[in-house]
């Protein structure tokens, strides 16, 4: 059995009206911490033994846990784990950026079961979803082969794209204004028969890192996300904060000096964009990730002088957050290849004085997260499964 203190848990309640509450509490525990005996979770739970049999009873008659072997240690009783089936459910994340497309397949504990991916004709959306459509059919064709019972354990289709969402000033190139005025959400569900939500790309990043990475098991983090532009994704109170409009976290329109005619947003300087422009490189070029990863294992003189720019510019914008957020952690999050991220990592130091300075920190202020080309849509996949399955303060709301 488990020490009761290293267990992560959110409590139950056992107030009447709240079992959809508590199952979602009892799924996050054996997510976060693996196999638990119904003692476990109760312990953790704090939900009554005689609640946690009952919700144990209908996880397993759904497919979504099973029992292990019993476990005797010492002379104790032997006592039952329980697992979750990672087959119990399966969502499809879409990553959608300015030249690709990348699909994936994720099950009930996060691991990737399929993907695929295809370059985007530029500022052509009507096409373009027309190739998205076809990576989804391929992707649950050959989640079909794996999985007899996939389509009808499909609990929706996340897409990740950058923001900010419905701003004025749509001919941002920034902003992908033609996908932006496409009825994408639409179009999707149509084709898909499948719901269909939408977040910022910063925000996938965010929920992989939470569920596969370095936010894992941390209640207040935010990711700061560098790829063709910047933001941050905010996993606040252990959930991730999307604000009113869905763009919190849009830290890449920060202007760096006060407005006027010389003022710059954060991702125009700092942004893997603004290194393309510095390298005179096509970003819709064929192998273009490995070819900058080279460049930065190579100490490319080039590619040391982006950094130092734009690590005096992030050095700030981590600054920014720490002041505004109090997050135990910044997680520098790209969709650059390792050795560049590493790179920017270092240059960042050291950081500036803020509030996060503090002597009796458990996390280091800054630290390195993902930088796996498909984070994005592994995290917009993830949100599906979070949206369906995660504990959430509305959940006690709803049922009062």
């Amino acid at each position: 059995m488990h020490d009761i203190g290293q267990i992560r848990a959110k409590s139950g309640t056992n107030q009447e009206g709240t079992s959809a509450h508590n199952r979602r509490v009892m799924i996050e525990a054996l997510r976060l911490n693996g196999a638990l005996s119904r003692a476990d979770l109760a312990r953790a739970t704090q939900l009554t033994k005689q609640a946690v049999s009952n919700i144990i009873e209908d996880l397993e008659r759904d497919g979504l846990v099973v029992a292990l072997d019993a476990v005797r240690k010492g002379r104790g009783q032997p006592f039952t784990p329980y697992r979750l089936v990672p087959e119990g459910a399966f969502a499809i994340g879409l990553q959608i950026d300015r030249h690709l497309a990348r699909v994936v397949v994720v099950d009930l504990v996060g691991s990737v079961t399929a993907r695929a991916e295809a370059n985007l004709p530029l500022d052509e959306p009507s096409p373009g979803v027309q190739t998205i459509l076809g990576l989804v059919a391929d992707v649950r064709r050959e989640l079909a082969g794996i999985s007899a019972q996939s389509e009808r354990r499909l609990v929706g289709l996340g897409v990740a794209m950058p923001g900010p969402f419905g701003l004025k000033e749509a001919d941002d190139k920034w902003m992908m204004p033609a996908w932006q005025q496409f009825p994408l959400l639409q179009t999707l569900a149509a084709g898909t028969g499948l719901n269909v939500g939408l977040q910022n790309d910063a925000a996938a990043c965010a929920t992989a890192e939470r569920i596969v990475g370095a936010a894992h098991g941390v209640d207040h983090a935010v990711c700061l996300y560098v790829g063709y532009g910047i933001a941050a994704g905010l996993i606040l109170n252990g959930e991730l904060y999307n604000g009113g409009n869905g763009n919190a976290g849009e830290i890449g329109r920060a202007l760096l000096s006060p407005a006027g005619p010389g003022s710059t947003p954060l991702e125009h300087r700092a942004s893997l964009a603004s290194l393309y422009q510095h390298l005179g490189l096509d970003p819709a070029e064929k192998g273009l990730y490995e070819k900058l990863g080279a460049l930065a294992l190579a100490q490319d003189p080039r590619v040391l002088g982006w950094v130092e720019r734009a690590a005096s510019d992030l050095r700030w914008s981590v600054h920014l957050i720490e002041t505004i957020f109090d997050p135990q952690t910044v997680i520098l999050t790209s969709s650059a290849p390792e050795a560049l991220a590493r790179l920017l990592l270092q240059a960042m130091h050291p950081l500036l004085p803020s509030i996060a300075d503090r002597p009796a920190r458990r996390l280091p202020r800054l630290q390195l997260g993902t930088t796996d080309p498909w984070a994005i849509a592994v995290g917009a996949a993830a949100e599906p499964i979070s949206r369906a399955f995660d504990p959430r303060f509305s959940a006690i709301l709803k049922a009062g």
